[in-house]
């Protein structure tokens, strides 16, 4: 190894062991109109049956919050540009068009030499990041598809409204800078909300329209499917499986995270303005939308370091999804794992359980 790439090993090390530091105490600081705001409050009920009945409200609400998304594609559009053969599996590189304003490119590892059909996984990835670290191209923390792959899953990535090959595509094309301070997530949160619907809204549709195409591969079994991700990518992966039941089990990596917290902890900051849904704190906190996912297989893997998730969050939405998914009897199906001095990161003990998680429950 020569003496640039040992100095540029010894920063990625030293930068890896710089912890940030413990959050705040809760509304330390937080002047005094923000700490009475009209937050609702997810009413847990006592029974199952009592649940079921409400759970369609609160679904009612949680899809409202997006907006006035466009219908889906009733046809797909989706035409396989590349393939790239690997030692035990092939990733094909595909677009499809998402009946909207964009075309969409993602990639899809699928696995070689295993039996019939197999379960798959969608992955998701973080703010700043694409498919391209996803699946080894530009590898990073999040690179899963090939460990993935190699276990026997089929694994579908697509960069989202922003990353990757979408840089540039926004509203003022190449003009729009993502890499250097987001304008094309600004310029395409204020488009959507002129349109009646949210960026988050738009992003999620991405995600089930890939969705689509997964389950309509010969290769995959479509009962058989979870979603994973990291960061921005963990909160798709949540918010997915909520307003989506084709999604199985879940895995969110790093983005465990109750709204009011991150006001208690002066961290809205910690999230991008793509995040933001209008409405929903008016009728309850993030455990309403993760408790649609009940009784689905949920697991969340987060550092107690993690400006985005704050441990007094982390700690109230555990207590009351336990409750959730024990009223169908299946407190097992909700697991959360939080790492002592770990800050907002996808590590090789993370990566471990999340394959972990899937091999038992798909």
């Amino acid at each position: 190894m020569g003496r640039m790439a040992l100095l540029a090993a010894a920063a990625v090390a030293a930068a890896a062991q710089t912890l940030p530091p413990p959050l705040q105490p809760d509304w330390e600081g937080v002047p005094e109109p923000y700490r009475a705001l009209p937050i609702g409050k997810l009413r847990i009920p006592a029974s199952k049956r009592e649940w079921v009945r409400q759970r369609a409200r609160v679904r009612e609400i949680v899809v409202r919050s997006l907006g006035e998304l466009p219908p889906r594609p009733a046809k797909l559009n989706v035409r396989v540009v590349s393939i790239d053969r690997r030692p035990g599996y092939r990733i094909e590189k595909f677009v499809f068009h998402n009946g909207a304003e964009s075309e969409v490119p993602g990639y899809l590892a699928i696995p070689e030499g295993f039996p019939g059909k197999r379960p798959a996984i969608l992955t998701m990835h973080g703010h700043g990041s694409s498919k391209e670290n996803m699946f080894g191209y530009q590898p990073t923390s999040q690179d899963v598809a090939e460990m993935l792959a190699r276990k026997g899953y089929a694994v579908m990535g697509i960069d989202n409204y922003f990353g990757g090959e979408r840089r540039g595509t926004g509203p003022a094309g190449a003009l729009e800078m993502q890499a250097r301070n987001a304008d094309q997530e600004m310029s395409l949160f204020k488009l959507h909300l002129w349109l009646g619907r949210t960026l988050w809204g738009m992003m999620l549709r991405d995600e089930q329209i890939a969705l689509d195409y997964l389950a309509s591969r010969p290769e995959v079994d479509a009962s058989r499917i979870g979603a994973q991700g990291m960061s921005m990518g963990s909160t798709r992966a949540w918010w997915l499986a909520a307003i989506d039941d084709r999604v199985k089990a879940v895995v969110g990596v790093a983005c465990f995270t109750r709204y009011e917290e991150l006001i208690a902890t002066r961290n809205l900051r910690a999230h991008g303005i793509y995040y933001f849904v209008p409405g929903i704190l008016k009728h309850f906190d993030s455990e309403g939308v993760m408790a649609l996912i009940a009784p689905r297989p949920f697991l969340a893997l987060t550092g107690d370091r993690d400006a985005g998730s704050p441990p007094s969050g982390m700690a109230k939405l555990e207590a009351i999804l336990k409750r959730i998914w024990g009223l169908y009897g299946k407190p097992e199906a909700f697991q959360s794992i939080v790492y002592k001095d770990t800050g907002h990161m996808y590590t090789d003990a993370m990566k471990q359980k999340m394959a972990e998680w899937f091999d038992w429950f798909l």
